[in-house]
Order: structure tokens, then sequence, then C-alpha cells
């Protein structure tokens, strides 16, 4: 590391906050620790309420012209910093995997260009975003979206630049000016993206970052009055402090919280998809909020299922991420297999039994916990109903369609579920009675950025993606015009 740069794996990353277009430096660092090997991938500038405050200011001092920017110019920039991730792709992937242990081959084929994605679909979103005029009584009603202001914008370490990028396009297509506060475990690729904005134009102050702890800085965010806008996903505890810090301004919020969600498997399922769909769960070492961590299959053909997705899973191969053999890369730090592994063991001495896995990969070593699947536990035990993230799933059995809803929406969470059955009536019937915000049916993980996403219950609070996006980054105003003929003038 030579001043405020550091080299992973011979890309040069800037440490330094991002603030009024400009780098910014902090009296302390934190130390950033990759989850592949635990080596040291730099010292980040660890921002206080000092960072926190210049970077709300930044932002709003910028708002006032970037709010008034046509629209057609806030699309070409987005898609300007389409080109730049699309031309850095290789760059991002890499820094990513090393920061938070993800498949570099993900984030080369799927995870980076949807970053891209985010910003052209929201660019082009923009332009067609609007909504048909209405009469009352001879009177026009005309519906428009006006910019916010500052948005603070909080993101965790699973998904960091993708989950970012997911707010951070609408956010700057509706015409706001945000502050991204990144995860501190994975403050890198963020300030990628710093570079690349700058590179393709965007206004100074109009994208803000300011990394450290949430404590120090997401907490001065948060309760800050300019702040027009707050977007967390997360934790439904942090959630929690951030929406009280957030009710003194009554700052509007969006929260994309966690998930217990189930995966229901029908007698009538093709059984080769519904193990493939199980097996899929351990994607991304089990880091996923959408994850169907329940598995809940009828009963009569429960021993079949268990036996085949077993052995899909015994093949799965565990190890460094840049490795384009490997299936299932570490976790991201030591808290979280500390975490992981305490879930797992109450749940053994609460008389749980480990089919498969139950504890650290000794063989490898540092934070690679072993895909596990959990078996004779009880529907109100812990490791049912709180969410791990982590490669862990348990598996139930019902005897009919009613027991199956019951067990699956028996949960204080509701953000996604998962069905397989070969009778599209009961898929119909069944994805009805589903407390999800999302329901895939022979499929899981398709997403369309056209759909609103978000949870119910404890999962969340909201929808983001195509208009409604828009509908939380604005605020919506409907102007009512009398006639022209009868108007008198003077």
């Amino acid at each position: 590391m030579t001043d405020h740069i550091t080299t992973v794996a011979g890309v040069a990353v800037d440490t330094r906050h991002w603030i009024g277009g400009a780098r910014v430096a902090s009296e302390e660092t934190f130390t950033d620790l990759s989850p592949i090997d635990g080596s040291v991938l730099g010292e980040i500038a660890r921002g206080t309420a000092t960072e926190a405050t210049a970077a709300v200011a930044a932002a709003t001092a910028a708002f006032p012209g970037w709010a008034a920017t046509a629209r057609a110019e806030r699309a070409r920039l987005l898609h300007a910093i389409a080109d730049g991730v699309e031309k850095r792709l290789e760059d991002f992937a890499i820094v990513e995997t090393s920061d938070n242990g993800a498949l570099l081959r993900s984030h080369r084929r799927g995870v980076m260009p949807r970053v891209a994605h985010n910003f052209r679909f929201f660019a082009d979103r923009l332009l067609d975003l609007g909504h048909d005029d209405f009469e009352t009584r001879g009177h026009t009603n005309h519906v428009s979206w006006d910019p916010a202001g500052p948005c603070v914008l909080i993101t965790p370490w699973n998904a960091p630049l993708m989950l970012a990028t997911w707010k951070i396009a609408p956010a700057l297509a509706a015409g706001n000016t945000v502050i991204l506060k990144p995860a501190e475990w994975t403050p890198l690729t963020a300030s990628l993206l710093a570079d690349v904005a700058a590179e393709a134009g965007l206004p100074a102050g109009v994208l803000n970052i300011v990394q450290g702890y949430g404590a120090e800085v997401g907490e001065a965010l948060v309760t800050h009055a300019d702040v027009c806008r707050i977007s967390f996903t997360g934790s439904v505890p942090t959630a929690r402090r951030i929406a009280v810090s957030a009710g003194g301004n009554l700052t509007p919020l969006s929260l994309e919280l966690g998930g217990k969600s189930p995966l229901l498997v029908f007698a009538d399922a093709d059984l080769g998809l519904a193990v493939d769909l199980a097996v899929e769960q351990y994607d991304n070492a089990g880091q996923v909020c959408l994850a169907a961590t329940r598995i809940l299959v009828e009963e009569t053909i429960a021993e079949e299922f268990t036996r085949r997705f077993t052995a899909k899973a015994a093949v799965l191969t565990q190890g460094d991420p840049r490795d384009p053999a490997t299936d299932i890369g570490p976790n991201i730090h030591p808290r979280q297999v500390e975490k992981i592994d305490g879930f797992v063991r109450r749940a053994q001495n609460a008389g749980a039994h480990a089919i498969i896995g139950g504890g650290p990969n000794t063989d490898l070593g540092g934070l690679y916990y072993r895909p596990t699947l959990l078996t004779d536990v009880a529907q109100d035990s812990e490791i049912v109903q709180e969410e791990v993230f982590g490669p862990v799933l348990t598996l139930q059995t019902f005897a009919s369609e009613d027991e199956a809803v019951a067990l699956a929406n028996d949960t204080r969470f509701g953000l996604a579920a998962t069905l397989a059955t070969g009778d599209p009536k009961r898929a119909e019937r069944v994805s009805a009675r589903l407390v999800a915000g999302t329901v895939w049916v022979n499929c899981f993980f398709v997403r369309d950025l056209r759909a609103p996403f978000g949870g119910a219950r404890q999962s969340g609070v909201g929808r983001e993606g195509g208009t409604w996006s828009f509908d939380f980054y604005c605020d919506l105003k409907n102007t009512v015009t009398a006639p022209t003929e009868g108007v008198r003038h003077g």
C-alpha cells in the first residue's frame, strides 16, 4: 500500500472516502481482510460524524443542479457509468471476490454485468416514466415524479456492488444525490465505482461514498435533518435502530431485511429439479437473503429426496473462490463463522441431526463452513425460526397442502418462497397463500428489474424495482388544471 492506494490482485484501489468529487482521508483507518485467506487488503478511511456531515453537505449543494438536469442527460450519464463498469469488469470482479469471497466466475458472468445493467435499466426507465393524464369534471390531472433530495444508502457485504447499484441507479436517475455507506467488511468496489462515475462525468457531489462503521458514521447519516430518503439492506436489528434514528426527522425508509424462506417440494414435482433447487441454496456459501433455507418435502417422497440431495451435495467443491472448479467459497468473517456454528451447535444440542456437514471445513481451515443439512428440527426451534446466513439448511416433512402452507408461513419473515410442483393448479393455489414478496415456481433467483422487490412482515418495508423505485426516491405530485374555456384573466 502506498499512501492512500492499496493494490488488490494488481488493481489499484483508493482507500479514502469520495466526497464532493474529491478523495477525503480520515484521521483513523480500519483494516479490511480477505475472507479467502485472511490477508490484509487495505487500511480503509474510517469515517465519523465529520465525514458524514461533509458528505450530506456536498450532496445538498449538488442537489438543485442535478435535479434540474434534463432526464436525457441524466440517462446519458448513467449509461456512461455502465460503460465504465463494463470496461473495468475484470477489475471489479477480482476485487470483489478478494473482498467478499464470492465465486470469481459468478462475478464475471453474472454479478458485474448486472451492475452495469442496473444503471442502464433505470436510465431507460427514467425516459419512459410517466402517467397518463386523466380528467375530473373537465379538469386535467397530471402526475409527476419530483426528486426528493439527498439519499442515504446503506448496503450489505454479501453482494456489495450489485446491491449498492440497485439503489444508486434509481436514486440518481430520479434526480437525487446520493451518500453511500458500504459495509465495512466489503468497501473496495464502491471506491472503484467512484472512479468510474468521475470518469463518466457525473458532477461533483452527486455521488458520495463514506466508509466506516454504522455506530460511527451510519448513525450520523441517518439522523441528519437534510437527508430526504434512507434505503437499507441488512438485518432486522440494525433496521430497527435505523428506523428509530430516522424517526426524529420522519425520513422515509425503504428496508430490505432478512429471510427464512421455504422451499416446498410436493410429491408431484420433478424430483431432479427439486433437488437441484435445494442444493442451489448453498450459493454464495449460503449468504443470500433470498435463500430457501427451510426445505419442506411431502413425506411420501422425503426419503428419496434426501438420498438424491445428499448425493448431489456431496460432489460440491469447496475452496478458493478464484478457482473455476470451486462451487462454495468462504464465509465473510470470523464473527459470521462463529455465528453460523453457534446456530448449528445449539440445534444439535436440541436434537437436530446433521445429514451432511455440521461444522467448519477443517481440511481447508479459515472461514470455510461445510454445507449442512439438519433434520429432526422442531418448527418453533431457533434453527427454523431465525436467519443463519450461512450454508445451513433444515429439512422438514408435511402430509398435506394445508400443512405445507402452514409450515411455510410460520415465521416472522416473508421475503421469498420457492415451490416445486408438477400441478399448475396447485402452483397457483399455493402461491396465492404464501406470505412472501417473491414466489418462484419450479425455478429460483429469476429476477427482473421491472418487478417489485421487497418483503412482507419483518423481511422489509416498501418495494423497489421498476416504477416502484421511482415512487420511493421521488415526491409524487398531482397537478390539477382547470379548463381554459371560460377562465377569466386580470
